[in-house]
C-alpha cells in the first residue's frame, strides 16, 4: 500500500459540505419533511455535519443514523461492526429520506441501508448525498449530491473525515 496522499483538507471537505447542504434544500424547495440518515460507520459524522450546515442556512432537519451491516449481500465477507446501532427517532413514512454516506464506491453499501430504511416505514423520496463518489459501482446507484468525484483504481483505499480526504 503507498503512502497517503491528502487530496481535501479540513477547508475543502467544509466548503464541500456546505455546498452540499444548500443543494439538498434547493432541490427540495426548503426543508420541510426532510430527514438526514447517516450510514454507520462513515456517513453519521458526515450527516450530522450537514444537519449543522442545513441549521446555519435555515432551519433544523432531523439526523439519525442506520447500521445496515445485517442487510449486506455479502454478510460473510465482511465483519458486522460490533457496536453499530441505527437510531433513527423520527417518521420515515412520508419523509424525504436523505442516505448520507462519507465514500460511495461499489453502491452495495447504499443498496443494503434502502433495505434498512423500509423497516422504518415508506418514505416519500429516498435521496443520496456522498462525501466523495469514487467511481467503480457494481449497482445501478447514483448519488444525488456529491462534495467531490474522484476517480480512483479499484486497489487505492479512500478514507474521508473531517480533517480530509485521502488515498493510499
Amino acid at each position: 500500500m503507498s503512502h497517503p496522499k491528502q487530496v481535501l483538507g479540513p477547508d475543502d471537505v467544509r466548503r464541500a459540505v456546505t455546498r452540499m447542504a444548500h443543494e439538498i434544500i434547493e432541490r427540495n424547495q426548503g426543508t420541510s419533511g426532510i430527514a438526514l440518515v447517516g450510514l454507520q460507520r462513515g456517513g453519521v459524522w458526515l450527516a450530522e455535519a450537514l444537519g449543522e450546515a442545513i441549521a446555519r442556512i435555515g432551519t433544523t432537519v432531523p439526523v439519525g443514523s442506520v447500521d445496515c451491516s445485517l442487510y449486506r449481500d455479502d454478510i460473510g465477507l465482511r465483519p458486522v461492526s460490533p457496536g453499530s446501532v441505527s437510531q433513527i427517532d423520527f417518521d420515515v413514512d412520508g419523509a424525504t429520506i436523505v442516505l448520507v454516506d462519507d465514500v460511495l464506491y461499489t453502491g452495495r453499501t447504499v443498496k443494503a441501508a434502502l433495505d434498512a430504511i423500509t423497516d422504518y416505514g415508506r418514505p416519500t423520496a429516498v435521496q443520496l448525498a456522498v462525501l466523495v463518489d469514487r467511481g467503480h459501482r457494481e449497482l445501478p446507484i447514483r448519488p444525488d449530491f456529491v462534495g467531490k468525484n474522484l476517480p480512483t483504481s479499484s486497489d487505492e483505499q479512500v478514507a474521508a473525515t473531517a480533517d480530509g480526504v485521502t488515498i493510499a
